[in-house]
């Protein structure tokens, strides 16, 4: 059997943790209220941490804790206060970036394995020998290096754990080190508060642009979906699902899901497609383009390889223009009693519509109008359920049950 990667995928709060879990990853990364880069999200402490770890153990994954914040002097004392708590809370190993973190890690939590983010920026092999000496076990490679870069790394640094972002949202700046957020809204991703300025909307009075030397090539165009804005910053998203065998070849440890800002569906979804990718390396299969129009259905821009293939190059992926996306509409939270389950309802959900349940290996068992019946929170039999509703799902369905998905 081939070295399978594991996959590591987001969990931003409670729903995305178990979702993650359900639908089959190896290890979540997650952090807390503050100090990493994701300080929109509720994030893990105290009690919630020690029980996130105790949940996922149970499930034979990992908890990877990220203080991953490129910290100011004044962040220090809460880095140091931070570090002393997290063995006590469990966690397998901490993702850090900055130098100075690293060094702090060392003298406070010796006993966690340290993981390097992105965020650092590892390019190249010397750089891979410095974390290594600094005590770094694991470290995630730059976003801006190609398959070619990578194998390289991977094959000249033996002992040391690689992992690489394969889905999720491409920041504009080197390895996420932004200053878009900074610049136009005063609040710096670099310290986990970024306002994501790249993924707004623009109105361009130039719509391409051409280099002085190389005229009559387009080096920059944008792509108007509306008749007055465009997303012309960050218009793509990274999907290298097609190529787990290659990571799982070349002996990656790690594949990792960006989007601790995303819901818990999105979580599913994607954690769902890049479990069955891998699994399907084991088994020496391959679902093709099933895996990317599974991915399509909760994407928000166009899939693309990125830096991935080099020399320029890039696959891209979009829905075609007649392709009708089926949106999550609702999460099964628990029994309701002869088997009807309670949900909580994320998109409209007419009773009229075919209904696919989300079960992890991509099975999509289809629930058929007629054979399944909703019912609002006063127990009245309804043709639809609105987003923020909970309702009873009346079906005979065997297959579902607590923190399964339904899209229709």
């Amino acid at each position: 059997m081939p070295h399978l990667p594991e996959l590591l995928a987001p969990a931003g709060d409670r729903e995305q943790l178990d979702a993650a879990l359900r639908y089959g990853a190896d290890a979540v990364y997650l952090g807390g209220p503050a100090l990493n880069l994701r300080a929109g999200t509720r994030g893990f402490s105290g009690d919630a941490l020690i029980s996130a770890v105790r949940d996922a153990h149970a499930r034979n994954a990992a908890v990877y804790y990220c203080l991953n914040v490129l910290p100011r002097e004044e962040h220090l004392p809460a880095i140091i206060d931070e570090l002393e708590r997290l063995p006590d809370a469990g966690v397998d190993a901490l993702i850090v970036a900055d130098p100075g973190v690293v060094l702090l890690a060392r003298r406070h939590c010796p006993s966690l394995p340290l993981h390097l983010s992105t965020q650092a920026n590892t390019a190249n092999s010397a750089a891979v020998a410095f974390w290594r000496d600094m005590g770094v076990t694991r470290v995630n490679l730059a976003r801006e290096l190609d398959m070619r870069t990578m194998r390289r790394l991977v094959e000249s640094s033996p002992g040391m754990e690689f992992e690489a972002f394969v889905h999720g949202a491409q920041c504009l700046a080197l390895s996420g080190r932004c200053l878009l957020s900074a610049w136009l809204n005063n609040r710096s991703a670099n310290l986990g508060a970024c306002t994501h300025p790249c993924r707004f909307e623009y109105k361009g009075v130039a719509l391409a642009v051409e280099e002085k030397t190389r005229p009559g090539e387009v080096a920059w165009e944008v792509v108007e979906d509306g008749p007055f804005h465009s997303s012309f910053w960050a218009p793509q998203d990274l999907c290298l699902v097609r190529y787990a065998h290659w990571f799982a070849r070349v002996g990656m440890a790690a594949l990792k899901v960006e989007g601790r800002m995303k819901s818990g569906g999105y979580v599913a979804q994607v954690v769902d497609v890049y479990r069955t990718a891998i699994d399907d390396v084991a088994r020496r299969t391959s679902r093709g383009d099933d895996y990317i129009f599974e991915l399509l259905n909760c994407a928000s821009r166009q899939l693309t390889t990125g830096f991935f293939l080099g020399g320029g190059r890039r696959c891209h992926r979009g829905l075609p223009h007649d392709a009708v996306r089926h949106p999550l509409v609702a999460r099964v939270e628990e029994p309701a009693g002869d088997g009807a389950w309670h949900v909580s309802v994320r998109s409209p959900w007419k009773a009229t519509s075919i209904a696919e349940v989300l079960l992890p290996g991509m099975r999509r068992p289809e629930l058929l109008p007629g054979t399944y019946r909703l019912e609002n929170h006063r127990g009245e039999t309804v043709d639809r359920l609105h987003p923020g509703m909970a309702g009873v799902l009346h079906c005979a369905s065997a297959d579902i049950g607590p923190g399964i998905y339904i899209r229709a």
